[in-house]
């Protein structure tokens, strides 16, 4: 039931969203018209082609959402990319509109960030990732944060990661102090459907296999799980197991294809011609 539900709210934001991706996609059309350059890289404008780029750290991601809509367990954030959707059996259950989240994937970790919006304040901080001990200090982990390696404190959750090994993938909270305060489940489903607005403060590399085509959907496999991309933010056409490389750089958006045909064999010289 738990399952219907949800995948009933996510047809109904997709629908939504989708219908919003079309007008702001034709704001971004240079994009989406340009005809792709030999390699499969979508051709900047002269003003993109000196752009900033992210971190050259794949998969990478970095982005801010406000609330949309809750139920227990299930938040949709509208973020300037899409739909990103958080689920957990175990915590998300009082998120309100007057709250914003930051989220940041980094190859295997990734935070989740509650802060209220009106004063910046913490609510909820999230961190995943393969469990890493600390090198410095006894009962202490080790995570990656945007500023760099962190060390987090066990403080009275021994007995609750006692059941952990090193590396296993683990889902903590931490309050400001990066104190460890509950074990959670936390897993989460992005959606990029729009080009974003110009000044979002978005960074994604992201790198896959396309999986699926389903009307303008494009649905890539990558490192974090089944990623779907509107073909309206500007990607060549695609085909099934074609890898594909996503890159978002505030509202530039480039996508990279890679051909999956192999090269017919060379003939070697024949010494006697």
């Amino acid at each position: 039931m738990r399952n219907s539900t949800l995948r009933s709210l996510q047809r109904g934001a997709i629908e939504t969203l989708c219908a919003g991706a079309v007008i702001l996609s034709l704001l971004g059309s240079a994009h989406a018209e340009e005809a792709p350059a030999p390699d499969g890289t979508l051709s900047p404008q002269g003003a993109e082609a000196s752009a900033p780029t992210p971190a050259a750290i794949d998969p990478f991601i970095e982005l801010r959402g406000s609330v949309w809509r809750t139920k227990a367990g299930i938040v949709f954030l509208k973020t300037p990319v899409g739909l990103l959707t958080l689920t957990s059996k175990t915590t998300l259950k009082d998120l309100k509109a007057s709250e914003e989240v930051r989220f940041w994937v980094h190859e295997r970790h990734s935070i989740v960030e509650i802060r209220k919006r009106a004063d910046g304040s913490l609510v909820h901080r999230y961190l995943s990732g393969p469990m890493t001990s600390g090198t410095d200090a006894p009962k202490t982990l080790r995570w990656w944060g945007p500023g760099g390696d962190q060390t987090v404190q066990v403080g009275a959750q021994e007995a609750r990661l006692s059941n952990y090994h090193e590396g296993d993938p683990l889902t903590v909270e931490v309050d400001e102090t990066n104190t460890i305060t509950g074990v959670h489940d936390l897993q989460f489903d992005l959606q990029v459907s729009q080009t974003p607005p110009a000044g979002a403060d978005v960074q994604i590399l992201l790198s896959g296999t396309v999986s699926k085509l389903k009307s303008n959907f494009i649905f890539v496999r990558t490192p974090i799980g089944l990623v779907m991309l509107n073909s309206k933010i500007g990607v060549p056409r695609v085909k099934v197991g074609q890898p594909l490389t996503l890159r978002i750089d505030h509202e530039h958006v480039t996508v990279t294809l890679s051909s999956t045909e192999t090269p017919p064999p060379q003939r070697s010289a024949s010494p006697n011609q």
